[in-house]
């Protein structure tokens, strides 16, 4: 009985969930022929929606864009014999490509990879060593050949939250040498890390949440147009293992682009120092505790307890402010600054406000920075600090000094980096040249060569130099402002200076620092004598002189540059070098285009003697009678002061 009971149980839920089954059934299939595609565009016609999803794919679809565009153009770089490695960045159709200090490691050449498992020769350029970046060059593999490149972006217009793509070579795991791909934002801009160990100091960085791994150090760091704003370089992996933990940080492509010239030009570079030391004063303002009195910010007028208002072309209101700023400049740059002299008097005619060009510092000298540069240092492997530690970041600990009887320059420069000749491809050989002092010389012989070039075409006739041969006589003639007139000589070993009342004779001989008869003129025939000699003889037997790298000038040329922001003055070339005891440089402009002419815009000297350079400024170039392209007026400044304005008429030469 019970069991027949329990039977009938069973069947009425087993009818009944048929029954449930079929009526939801039923309803769900109903709902389902409701909701068609056509229903389903009526339902969400909703205006804002279609435009939120409409602007997601649109921004999908840019990422993609933009990723395909960057992609060929980022380099996984190894040493010749592949062990390590890191990432890169082309930035010219001939083969340039930026990377860290830390991933080439003193290699005169190494091996490099781009999409599609191809692999390139490539030798070393320049290097920063303080700033962690490195210059490369791919070597083409036939005549005409054009690498896939990207363009540099403004790194000062990054903000906080802006997305950001980090590609490289993470452990390796590239094997093609197609980069890996992270997406992420700005955590924050102008952070400053302390130097790591004993040399790396990344100042005004790009502090990003996207993964920046062992691998991608070197590669490079877009904004979402696709414009290269940083080099990656370092992640936070203390204490963590070798992960990411969502801290990287880029080297400013602002920075870098200060460095170019430098780099270009085979150099090993230092950075700047000020000549003073920076405190923050009772309310933290950056005021000056002690100054050195042979450097060029003392020249200009600047005294302890001055308070430094602009730096750089930022405004400064703190000391970190402008040891962030500072920190982005190389040796012998020439930068602006504004200062407050007695700022704590309580008269306001006693307190001035003063804007001045000055000539930086470097934080090491030659010697010592060749020997940081001999030993480790790379990031990854550097001492940790302990939480809250901050050391000084001008503070350089030397395991090994220098010792005071060095062996061969040449040998300390071969074994620091890691020449076997015999392992060297001769193609790589061609341009390898290895001197004390520079990361491969061949590269500043190149530019300097470049540059000499175009000034050369923009000063011939029918093939002729303009400007003589060695020997001749020269002969240049005008009037002063005051218009009096002038003749100025050179001849044999004499140069003269004729005014209608006076006369001014120079013996010239491998001293310039001879004085002149009177001697009240100083170094005005000496210095316009190396002009003539310059122009004469040219660069390569001037004497000792290289191509420094890109510079502004220390005064403004034209009313309207008066009017640009301080970064977007143009540039010179610089070379530079040391004759007759004097140490000089000659700036050139740059030849925008074709129809441009190269001139020689300033020398400037650097006496033993005389605490302010010598500016001589050579204005209004014209074609004179002679058909001679000449300044039109020459102005000679010693410091601040201008010494004489001579308005050219025209050059003989016989």
């Amino acid at each position: 009985m019970a069991l027949r009971i329990m039977k009938k149980t069973l069947y009425v839920h087993f009818v009944l969930g048929i029954f449930i089954f079929t009526f939801f059934y039923h309803h769900t299939l109903m709902g389902f022929q409701q909701n068609t595609p056509d229903s389903v565009a009526v339902k969400n016609e909703n205006p804002q929606n279609s435009a939120a999803l409409e602007k997601v794919l649109q921004e999908e679809s840019q990422r993609m864009q933009v990723l395909e565009k960057i992609s060929p153009a980022v380099v996984s770089i190894f040493p010749p014999d592949g062990s390590g490695g890191g990432s890169g960045v082309l930035i010219s159709p001939d083969g340039y490509v930026l990377t860290n200090f830390h991933v080439v490691m003193n290699k005169t050449w190494l091996k490099c990879g781009l999409s599609g498992s191809k692999i390139y020769d490539a030798v070393l350029v320049g290097l920063d060593p303080v700033g962690d970046v490195a210059l490369i060059k791919m070597i083409p593999p036939k005549k005409g050949f054009q690498f896939p490149y990207v363009e540099m972006g403004d790194s000062d217009s990054v903000f906080q939250g802006d997305p950001v793509f980090v590609l490289g070579n993470p452990f390796g795991f590239a094997t093609d040498f197609s980069p890996t791909f992270t997406y992420g934002i700005v955590s924050g801009n102008h952070r400053y890390q302390y130097p790591s160990g004993t040399l790396l100091e990344y100042a005004d960085c790009i502090q990003v949440d996207a993964s920046i791994n062992p691998g991608n150090s070197g590669g490079p760091l877009f904004n979402e147009n696709g414009k290269l704003i940083g080099i990656n370089g370092r992640g936070s992996f203390e204490k963590r293992g070798r992960v990411n933990v969502g801290v990287g940080y880029a080297i400013s492509i602002n920075q870098i682009k200060r460095f170019m010239g430098h780099l270009r030009a085979g150099r090993i570079v230092d950075h700047a120092t000020l000549g003073a030391v920076v405190i923050s004063d009772d309310v933290g303002r950056a005021v000056v505790s002690q100054i050195l009195d042979d450097s060029d910010v003392y020249r200009r007028g600047l005294r302890e307890m001055d308070l430094i208002t602009h730096f750089g072309g930022r405004r400064i209101r703190t000391p970190n402010d402008f040891k962030n700023i500072l920190g982005t400049f190389p040796k012998g740059w020439i930068t602006q600054f504004t200062f407050i002299t007695k700022q704590n008097s309580t008269l306001a005619e006693e307190r001035k406000e003063r804007t001045a060009f000055v000539r930086l510092q470097g934080v090491h000298s030659d010697a010592e920075l060749l020997e940081l540069i001999s030993q480790n240092n790379n990031p990854e492997n550097q001492p940790k600090r302990e939480p809250g530690e901050r050391p000084d970041p001008r503070r350089q600990e030397k395991k090994n000094p220098p010792d005071e009887n060095p062996l061969d320059p040449q040998k300390f420069m071969e074994d620091l980096l890691n020449i076997k000749k015999d392992s060297i491809p001769a193609h790589i050989k061609l341009q390898t040249e290895i001197r004390y002092g520079w990361a491969n010389y061949h590269f500043n012989r190149l530019r300097k060569m470049e540059v000499w070039d175009d000034f050369q075409n923009s000063h011939t006739i029918s093939g002729k130099k303009k400007f003589g041969e060695k020997g001749q006589t020269w002969n240049l003639e005008g009037n002063l402002l005051s218009g009096s007139r002038f003749n100025w000589t050179w001849k044999e070993n004499l140069c003269s200076l004729k005014f209608p009342t006076t006369e001014i004779t120079w013996p010239i001989s491998d001293d310039f620092t001879a004085p002149p008869v009177p001697a009240e003129s100083e170094f005005v025939l000496p210095g316009m004598s190396l002009w003539q000699r310059f122009l004469s003889l040219g660069p390569e037997e001037f004497g000792t002189l290289h191509y420094w790298g890109y510079s502004i000038l220390p005064y403004y040329e034209s009313k309207e540059e008066e009017k640009l922001p301080l970064n977007d003055l143009p540039l010179y070339h610089v070379f530079t070098g040391n004759y007759g005891g004097l140490e000089v440089r000659f700036f050139f402009n740059q030849k925008k285009n074709a129809e441009d002419r190269v001139r020689l815009v300033m020398m400037e000297l650097i006496t033993p003697y005389d605490e302010s350079c010598w500016e001589f400024r050579f204005k209004n170039y014209k074609l004179d009678q002679n058909g001679r392209f000449i300044p039109g007026r020459l102005e000679i400044v010693r410091g601040a002061e201008i010494i004489e304005e001579f308005i050219i008429e025209k050059l003989d030469i016989f």
